[in-house]
């Protein structure tokens, strides 16, 4: 029981393309039959080019439109809408990459389709070409068997068996039948151009499906990497970032549009060819190959009969009857003429292999195998050829999408970064809870100092001339106490602030003697001259510090001269009549 054949069916997107109107430059119709030599043709899919390109064109008016809108509406907005306006702008870049991460996948789907089905189509066209080429070498090789080995031997087994004459008439009967086996094999069709034509067809398919596979995958990659660029820019508002990403946004929405152009002409061009292939491959082939013969490999028909049939069975014939009388001249003519056995050997033996020879020619030359190679090539193209390149025009618009909503949203975003760097720009320097302050004060701290309670008693001449500063209500200790911590190399000590612009009397110290005093705070070892043991009068010298620089940490007591405990009472606190320093220069 034979097997059911196969036969193709065109699919309904090959249908649906090629309904498309086909319409030249001027407007006017064309024929939709495939026929890439017209030039009303060729007019036709560049009409469908064209059209993507108004497209871009009206793409480009409309961001352009859209940019100068945004750009002079320069109205002040509340601070709830601004914040809106950020959400807006998230969601939107986000919807974006989202939709162009999309595009890309489709992408990289549509791309594998058609890559799939050129790939199909040239191992077909490798498949028939390798088919052809056989035929041609089988009976190109036993045509010069038949011309050249047979006739060698033929001619001398004449002279050997030139005394009997009924064997010489056999021998010119065989001779009559090699001449009629190579007069049928010169009747079967010559494939040379024809595979001549499929390896060129085959290589420049190969070349172009090569660069347009790594066109595509590198456009995808650019996406990708835009995508990225507008994340980090929104992100980490990077105006650089953001700038870059609407230069490339705006190339690739150019290369999409173009891409989008070029799968356009290429489907409906390959819809036009799948709806009648048939048709197409008589027109080419009338001039090279018969019509029999290209009807019968594209129809395969099982009720219809084989073109080479008579060819076939004639050289069968051909080859059995020579092989008839080679059996007879060994059986009678080898024992009278022992010389002439060695060359009826040879030509029986040649016959043999002309023999598998024609086996291979008939299986090579049935329909069966050409066919199905017929068949995966129109798979290939019209199947996932033609469905890979509707993925990638989906690609085209998705990505087109994509991004004009991200150039769309980019100069708001530029517009809300530059607001949100002037709103920074108006917090005071000043302000403890402005971190800005805090990063400045920590790189510069000669900027961020402060007059507090030791400057002021470090700076002047004599303990006498200390005088209160004006008293304010502010948070300045907070920063005072930080700035004079960084002056001696130190960290901020918030818990030593509350001792610093309040009321609070100092800790109670008991009076120590000179050395003490000059050991604690550090007279001899900083280099502050010690008074004169005569008891003349001091040299000037620079006041001590009210807090010793060398025990000033948080585990160790707080060194305070007993000479200038009793200029401190100028300090503001709460009122506290019954506190006051005693005759001794303790407090109490």
């Amino acid at each position: 029981m034979q097997a059911a054949r196969v036969e193709y069916i065109a699919p309904w997107w090959v249908v649906w393309l090629h309904s498309v109107p086909h319409l030249g430059l001027r407007l006017q119709p064309v024929d939709s039959t495939f026929s890439p030599g017209d030039e009303s043709y060729q007019e036709s899919l560049l009409f469908l080019a064209l059209v993507a390109a108004i497209c871009l064109g009206l793409n480009l008016v409309f961001l352009a439109t859209y940019l100068a809108c945004v750009c002079c509406c320069r109205q002040e907005e509340a601070a709830q809408t601004k914040h809106r306006q950020s959400c807006c702008i998230t969601w939107t870049a986000v919807a974006a990459g989202l939709v162009c991460c999309a595009a890309v996948g489709i992408g990289f789907y549509g791309n594998s389709e058609t890559n799939d089905g050129v790939y199909q189509l040239m191992y077909s066209l490798e498949d028939a070409n390798h088919t052809f080429s056989g035929i041609d070498a089988l009976v190109s090789r036993t045509t010069e068997k038949m011309k050249v080995d047979l006739e060698q031997h033929l001619a001398r087994l004449s002279e050997i068996l030139a005394a009997r004459g009924d064997y010489m008439q056999t021998l010119k009967f065989i001779q009559q039948m090699a001449g009629s086996v190579v007069a049928q094999l010169s009747g079967l069709p010559m494939w040379r151009e024809v595979t001549m034509e499929l390896a060129k067809l085959s290589d420049q398919t190969g070349y172009v499906e090569y660069y347009r596979w790594l066109s595509y995958l590198l456009l995808f990659i650019l996406d990708l990497v835009i995508c990225l660029m507008a994340c980090l820019g929104l992100a980490k508002r990077s105006k650089c970032l953001l700038a870059s990403m609407l230069c490339c946004g705006a190339l690739s929405l150019l290369l999409s549009w173009a891409s989008l152009a070029a799968d356009a002409a290429a489907a409906v061009g390959t819809s036009d060819f799948c709806v009648a292939p048939d048709t197409f491959i008589l027109n080419i082939t009338e001039g090279q190959i018969s019509t029999e013969v290209t009807r019968y490999y594209l129809y395969c028909s099982q009720s219809g009969s084989s073109p080479f049939q008579q060819t076939l069975t004639t050289f069968q014939r051909a080859l059995t009857t020579m092989q008839i009388q080679i059996e007879g001249l060994l059986q009678f003519a080898v024992p009278l003429f022992p010389t002439a056995e060695k060359d009826l050997l040879a030509i029986q033996l040649l016959l043999n292999s002309s023999e598998s020879s024609l086996h291979q020619l008939t299986a090579m030359l049935d329909c069966r195998g050409l066919h199905k190679d017929y068949l995966d090539a129109l798979t290939g193209v019209c199947y996932d050829g033609l469905q890979g390149l509707l993925y990638l025009g989906l690609f085209s618009l998705l990505a087109a999408l994509a991004f004009s909503i991200m150039i769309c949203a980019g100069p708001r975003a530029w517009k809300h970064f530059t607001t949100r760097n002037r709103d920074y720009n108006d917090i005071d320097d000043d302000d403890p809870f402005n971190p800005q302050a805090w990063r400045m004060a920590a790189h510069n701290p000669l900027r961020g100092q402060l007059h507090s309670f030791c400057s002021y008693s470090s700076g002047l001449g004599s303990q006498t001339s200390l005088q209160p500063p004006a008293q304010t209500i502010s948070n300045a200790p907070v920063s005072e106490y930080m700035n004079q911590a960084m002056l001696f190399g130190r960290n901020p000590r918030y818990e030593n602030v509350p001792l610093i612009g309040r009321a609070s009397p100092p800790p109670t110290k008991p009076k120590a003697s000179g050395a003490q005093e000059a050991s604690c705070c550090g007279r001899g070892a900083a280099g502050i001259p010690d008074q004169s043991p005569t008891g003349a009068e001091d040299p000037p010298r620079r006041p001590a510090s009210l807090f010793c620089p060398a025990l000033h940490t948080r585990n160790a007591p707080r060194c305070l001269a007993a000479s200038e405990a009793p200029s401190l009472s100028w300090l503001p606190g709460p009122a506290h009549p019954s506190v006051s320093p005693s005759p001794g220069g303790e407090w109490p």
